[in-house]
C-alpha cells in the first residue's frame, strides 16, 4: 500500500495552487486593462509605404496625454521636415487603431527615456511603482509589439520575474573591449538595471514592466544600453532582456 501524503503537505498544495490561480486570475485583469495605455511609436508619412513606420513601444502615463518610451525610438533627425512626421499609434475604445501627432516634452539620453505629448482625448494611464517596492524575485509582465509590424499591432505580454538588480555599466578587463558607447557610459556614471528572466524582441524597447500582482510600471524594456556597455566585455552578446527602473520615470513626469 503506497504511502499517504502528511495532511500538512496536502494543505500547502492546496494553498499553492489556489494562490496560483488568483495570481493568474489577477494577471488577465491587469492585461485587459493595461492593454488600452500601450502605444506604438513611429513616424507616418502619406507617401510611404507602409504609411506608418513601426519604431518601438510605449505606454500611456502622467494626465492620460503623455506617453513614455525609450530615446533612442525616436526618429532620426530631420524628421518632421514635411516628408514624415511623429506619431503614436493607440486603440479606441472599440479597438480601432488611430494614429496621433505626437512632440518631444522631456529628453532623458542618460537613461534612454522621452517623454512623449500626443493629441486628442486623454487615455487610460499606468500607474508608477515606487521604487522601495521593487526587488529581485517580483514576478513580472511586459507588454508591446515585439518585431513590430510583421505580428501586427495587438499588444503580446510576457511574463517572468526581475531575477536580479546590477550596474548598466560593467567595466572591461582592458581597453581593446572598450566602444564609444561603454566609455560615455562610464563618465556619466553607472546605474542600476533590472534583468528579467523573459526574453524581449526588437520592437519591445520602450514597452512598460508591470508588477504582475499590482499592475503598477516597475520598469521600462531596454536593450540598447545594456548592449552598448555592459556587454560590450562580452564577445557574444548575452541576449537577456533589461528593464531601466520605473523611478527614472517619475523623475521624467515631474521634470516637464
Amino acid at each position: 500500500m503506497p504511502a499517504l501524503m502528511p495532511r500538512p503537505f496536502l494543505v500547502g498544495l492546496l494553498w499553492l495552487g489556489v494562490a496560483l490561480q488568483c495570481q493568474a486570475a489577477g494577471l488577465v485583469e491587469i492585461i485587459a486593462k493595461a492593454k488600452r495605455s500601450i502605444g506604438a511609436v513611429g513616424t507616418y508619412s502619406a507617401i510611404d509605404n507602409p504609411r506608418f513606420g513601426f519604431r518601438g513601444s510605449g505606454f500611456v502615463v502622467g494626465n492620460g496625454n503623455l506617453l513614455i518610451t525609450n530615446a533612442h525610438v525616436l526618429p532620426e533627425p530631420g524628421v518632421g521636415d514635411g516628408k514624415a512626421s511623429l506619431v503614436v499609434q493607440l486603440a479606441t475604445e472599440t479597438g480601432a487603431l488611430e494614429m496621433r501627432p505626437a512632440t518631444i516634452t522631456t529628453l532623458d539620453k542618460a537613461h534612454d527615456l522621452v517623454l512623449l505629448r500626443f493629441e486628442g482625448s486623454p487615455l487610460p494611464v499606468l500607474a508608477v511603482a515606487a521604487a522601495k517596492d521593487i526587488h529581485e524575485g517580483l514576478s513580472i509582465a511586459f507588454i508591446g509589439f515585439p518585431i513590430g509590424g510583421v505580428l501586427g499591432f495587438t499588444p503580446v505580454t510576457h511574463r517572468g520575474i526581475i531575477s536580479s538588480i546590477t550596474a548598466v555599466a560593467l567595466p572591461t578587463p582592458n581597453s581593446q573591449q572598450l566602444n564609444e558607447k561603454a566609455v560615455l557610459r562610464l563618465r556619466e556614471g553607472s546605474f542600476d538595471i533590472y534583468q528579467l528572466d523573459a526574453t524581449a524582441y526588437p520592437g519591445n524597447s520602450g514597452g512598460p514592466v508591470l508588477d504582475a500582482e499590482t499592475g503598477e510600471v516597475v520598469g521600462v524594456i531596454n536593450m540598447v544600453l545594456v548592449k552598448g556597455t555592459k556587454e560590450s566585455a562580452l564577445s557574444q552578446p548575452t541576449g537577456i532582456s533589461y528593464a531601466i527602473p520605473a523611478r527614472f520615470v517619475a523623475e521624467l513626469i515631474g521634470r516637464r
